[in-house]
């Protein structure tokens, strides 16, 4: 991972900005300017330089992964701020920005008071922008995390037996994640069954699997830094004819809406493809939530493809985007149905990175 290149840019970034440095607290966004992958750290970068700080707990771990960096290890006895405090004055910068999405109004009260002559500036998404555009080695990574789950899901899908209950297939999804090599799952699974598949983020309870026709599955494999999210809703049966009708309706909004992913198209038309779709088969007002969202270092992050909201410009896809694509229909007393796949954007249009199953026919279960 290019790092420093990173780092760099976001130095342009903040030139251009006009602004003489950025104190980033997010652990994330630390990970992404630095490879660090310890916590209770933020990095400093300025006009004339830049700096870890961390404790003694993470020291040898920051030198081992970030050698480069000029490291600050908080003294014990002295607290994060006060150590913050002393780096700052010691860089010299009358302006800093201040991550506001991530620090607490006590935080950046306290932070003020202690530097008075420096001007502390809210921004917003500075880094995570930089995130949005993957480098191929992380997009490699992220294939490997959406391999991981499919893994899992196929193995889970092998031993099913009509007995199990929800809370059984998500226990069994996370531990075949590990035995394929991830960390851990980017997030507790979702597994609803019946009426509760209406539920777009229900916990998985110890209900048999048969109690409905429908069987909802949104899981995803943390590889190690990068994630994946991926959904299938599995067929428990017999097909009636609005089961049937309801699934091909999401089945056909995802379709298109991945056939119009290319480099220029704005997340919001996107969504709005897919939204057509279900809303002239009588469904818009069930499909509740956005149609998708970038995947990385966390689960969900830009850009999001979604209707536009006000205030907000439109996101345009750009070449190296990788992002989810779910639609979903649900209603209550009858079930739910969402199908989510992870899209790369391309210079040329899109590739799909995700394989498993799920046209109608291949997702019922005898």
């Amino acid at each position: 991972m290019d790092y420093a290149g990173r780092r760099d840019r976001l130095c342009r970034l903040l030139r251009r900005l006009n602004l003489q440095g950025l104190l980033v607290t997010d652990r994330l966004n630390v990970t992404y300017l630095t490879g660090f992958t310890g916590e209770d750290s933020y990095l400093l970068i300025w006009t004339e330089g830049q700096l870890l700080l961390t404790d003694a707990r993470f020291s040898q771990q920051a030198q081992e992964e970030c050698p480069e960096l000029e490291l600050v290890v908080r003294p014990v006895g002295s607290t994060m701020l006060e150590a913050l405090g002393r780096a700052i004055r010691s860089a010299r910068v009358g302006q800093l920005g201040i991550e506001a999405e991530n620090v607490s109004v006590e935080f950046f009260d306290r932070l003020s008071f202690r530097l008075r002559r420096v001007e502390l500036l809210k921004t917003t998404g500075l880094v995570e922008q930089l995130r949005q555009i993957k480098e191929p080695e992380e997009v490699q990574r992220i294939r490997q995390a959406v391999w991981q789950a499919e893994r899992a899901f196929r193995a889970m899908w092998a031993t099913l037996r009509w007995e199990k209950t929800e809370l059984d297939l998500a226990n069994e999804l996370e531990m075949y994640l590990r035995q394929f090599g991830a960390r851990g799952s980017s997030f507790p699974p979702i597994v609803a069954c019946g009426e509760r598949s209406a539920w777009p983020h229900a916990r998985p309870m110890p209900i048999p699997i048969t109690t409905g026709r429908l069987l909802l599955v949104d899981w995803g494999a943390n590889e190690g830094l990068y994630q994946s999210d991926l959904t299938r809703t599995l067929i428990v049966g017999r097909i009636s004819a609005k089961l049937g009708r309801l699934y091909q309706v999401v089945y056909q909004a995802q379709q298109r809406a991945i056939g119009a992913i290319r480099p220029g198209v704005s997340a919001q038309q996107v969504d709005a493809v897919a939204r057509r779709v279900i809303t002239q088969a009588g469904w818009g007002k069930r499909f509740g939530h956005s149609l998708g969202h970038g995947i990385g270092l966390a689960v969900h992050e830009g850009p999001r493809l979604g209707p536009l909201r006000r205030n907000q410009p439109e996101a345009l896809l750009r070449p190296g985007m990788v992002v989810t694509v779910e639609p979903g229909v649900y209603l209550p007393g009858f079930g739910g149905v969402r199908i989510e796949d992870v899209v790369l954007v391309t210079r040329t249009g899109c590739e799909l990175l995700s394989s498993l199953p799920k046209s109608l026919e291949e997702m019922i279960l005898q």
